[in-house]
């Protein structure tokens, strides 16, 4: 529930005082992703879409009554938490940004959540970490980090009701050894089996290497109707499917959305046909809308591109409805704008909810995925359901 604001007039008062002070002040917004790394393919969509809204709420000019606001570029690299920690150090200390998108795999995020944003006061949304385990981080983050994109508990139960819907009764799984990996292949196991199916093989595989074939030996000799390959498009996930499709051992996957970008079928083509997959994913209005509004600029359908535009509009709107850019203003106010009450506020409109923020008005950011904050500060979350059909990948439904 949002808190009482002060009266319109005295709101509005305040603001204008507060506005005018900061108008020749520029504000800086991190994104902080994996820009190298095993999911380089689906962040070159996530970045330009955080940087998307980032230029539409600088082209208004209503920012804290005409505040400048860049982006400023960070590597995560995914996979190396010293890296990360190391790069987030740099958006924080030298960079002195305001507020940061990222990380967005999960392992990095929570480093350098703690060693970096908690200790120096800064206010982390991210669009894709995704691990059950960031939940349990809200005792411990002052108030700081939020998501776009909901937990994996929520996606463990979402892939056993497309699978089970489909008659696929047992898999065997292979996960990318990090948090990412190993809290949804605990997820989804744990509601996959309460449903009535069987893992035979819950196993991890390393990123950065040659051979595969030893793993998927393994998940070929436990059996299963399906392979379940909870890795990176761009690294380990990418080579247990080509050892599974060279050897024969299985010849449909599900995917969870690590797995799920235009490069999967440009890899795969239509070996990919008759597997499946899932990542989180506005409703087909909102992406109709989203598309209407980005245009050509990025694919509005790649996965976490959305949530990357919707973590960097709730920074800037929770800024302007605390009337400061400073974190520990402004992070008690995103929730707030996130969620009802207030005048709706979707993709493409984020002048017109500066606009209604700054004269003491509320708003429910609807933004490109529907965004409602709960529990720790992390999405409900509505995912596409994805099939692959005569080399095609296809909207199945949504979740």
């Amino acid at each position: 529930m949002k808190r009482l604001l002060i009266g319109t007039a005295l709101a509005t008062s305040f603001g204008a005082a507060a506005f005018a002070g900061s108008h020749s002040n520029e504000v800086k917004i991190g994104v902080f992703l994996g820009f190298t790394g095993p999911i380089e393919s689906t962040v070159a969509q996530m970045g330009p879409a955080a940087e998307f809204a980032v230029n539409e709420v600088n082209e208004s000019g209503l920012l804290l009554g005409g505040a400048s606001v860049s982006s400023v570029r960070a590597d995560t690299t995914c996979i190396d938490a010293g890296a990360a920690t190391a790069a987030m150090e740099r958006l924080v200390t030298s960079d002195n940004v305001d507020g940061v998108v990222g990380g967005d795999c999960s392992g990095v995020t929570g480093a350098a959540l703690m060693n970096v944003a908690l200790p120096n006061g800064m206010v982390m949304i991210s669009p894709s970490a995704t691990s059950p385990g960031l939940s349990h981080m809200n005792n411990e983050d002052n108030g700081l980090f939020f998501r776009t994109a909901p937990s994996d508990a929520r996606q463990g139960v979402v892939m056993t009701e497309i699978l089970m819907d489909r008659g696929i009764n047992s898999v065997a799984v292979s996960y990318t050894n990090n948090d990412y990996g190993k809290g949804l292949a605990d997820a989804f196991q744990s509601a996959y089996e309460a449903a009535g199916g069987t893992v035979t093989l819950n196993a991890p595989h390393e990123d950065g290497k040659a051979d595969y074939s030893a793993e998927v030996a393994a998940l070929a000799a436990a059996g299963g109707d399906r392979l379940v390959v909870a890795g990176y498009v761009d690294q380990g996930g990418k080579g247990i499917t080509q050892a599974a499709l060279d050897t024969g051992a299985f010849d449909t996957f599900h995917f969870p959305d690590g797995m799920l970008s235009a490069k999967l079928l440009e890899d795969f083509g239509a070996d990919l046909n008759g597997s499946t997959g899932q990542h989180p994913s506005p409703s087909v209005e909102l992406a109709a809308n989203f598309k209407s509004v980005v245009g050509d600029a990025f694919d509005s359908t790649s996965a976490f591109a959305p949530e990357s535009y919707d973590a960097a509009a709730l920074i800037m709107l929770a800024m302007q409805a605390a009337g400061s850019k400073d974190p520990n203003v402004y992070k008690e106010h995103v929730m707030n704008v996130a969620n009802a009450p207030g005048e709706k506020i979707n993709a493409g409109e984020l002048a017109k909810g500066l606009e209604i923020l700054a004269n003491g008005g509320e708003i429910d950011y609807v933004g490109a995925t529907g965004v409602e904050l709960v529990g720790p500060g992390e999405a409900a979350g509505t995912y596409r359901e994805v099939e692959y059909v005569n080399g095609e990948e296809t909207t199945a439904g949504f979740r």
